[in-house]
């Protein structure tokens, strides 16, 4: 598969769910004709058939290269980048829950329903799979989720974009991370606030927001509807480094604060 067709079949997943995703794109096109995809992100489970360890190769056969490693100690996470030699194409940010770092309680959580994965695809349509596991119950889902949202979100949802990006550097409108905000907040849309509503700044050639993320009923185990978190859309502007030349990696203190877009306490 082309990583064009990637990322058309990807984002067909995530509006079904993020629908301000489509319509925060579309405000964008009005003035600015095409938008440009920064990067993707993508969450999963270590230790289990789905993990970082599996995804990698399918996300190397289409050319991309493993770009940098990541760690969140306190979310008890740790995160590949990857980046293709053809600069349009978007970058993409897998990240991984340590399970063995949570409690036990945890742990037997998660491993009770990732225990149902059988087989999974071994092509690309693996990132929009959703989840090889039953839908859990709301007591697992909400026990899970006082240790760890991201696990929590993921035992829901499964394997899916977690969030597309706007490149706020191929707007032809603006170049303020900013105004770009004003414009989705006069649209109505709220934003993580999180560390402040813009997370970074020029001295670390990277500056990012995120809207909060869409939400949606779904239907537990015991058969009760609940509306949960589900995905967001993020806003990126890169800055030149010494030789010129665009940051194109991540910064780990703002992708802490992006993760927190699914939380639905905030």
């Amino acid at each position: 598969m082309e990583p064009r067709e990637f990322f058309s079949r990807l984002w067909n997943d995530y509006i079904e769910i993020t629908p301000q995703a489509k319509v925060i794109k579309r405000l964008f096109e009005k003035n600015d004709g095409r938008v440009i995809n920064d990067h993707v992100a993508f969450r999963t489970f270590a230790g289990t058939p789905i993990s970082l360890e599996y995804l990698e190769p399918l996300i190397l056969s289409m050319g991309y290269q493993r770009q940098e490693s990541y760690a969140f100690k306190a979310k008890k996470l740790r995160a590949f980048s990857f980046i293709h030699s053809q600069p349009e194409l978007p970058k993409i940010f897998c990240s991984e829950l340590l399970t063995e770092q949570l409690s036990q309680k945890a742990q037997g959580i998660i491993s009770t329903y990732t225990q149902q994965i059988k087989t999974a695809p071994e092509d690309l349509s693996m990132f929009w799979s959703g989840r090889h596991w039953e839908m859990p119950s709301w007591q697992d889902y909400s026990e899970l989720m006082a240790e760890s949202e991201y696990g929590a979100w993921l035992l829901a949802l499964g394997i899916r974009a977690n969030h597309f990006t706007i490149s706020v550097n191929h707007l032809s409108s603006t170049d303020s991370l900013q105004e770009v905000l004003n414009r989705v907040k006069a649209a109505d849309f709220a934003i993580n606030s999180v560390g402040g509503e813009i997370k970074g700044n020029p001295g670390i050639l990277l500056e990012q927001a995120a809207t909060m993320a869409d939400r949606k009923a779904f239907v537990f185990a015991e058969g009760e509807a609940h509306e949960i978190p589900t995905c967001f859309y993020e806003f990126a502007l890169r800055y030149p480094n010494a030789k010129g030349e665009l940051y194109q990696g991540f910064v780990e203190a703002n992708a802490d604060k992006i993760f927190e877009s699914t939380h639905a306490e905030q």
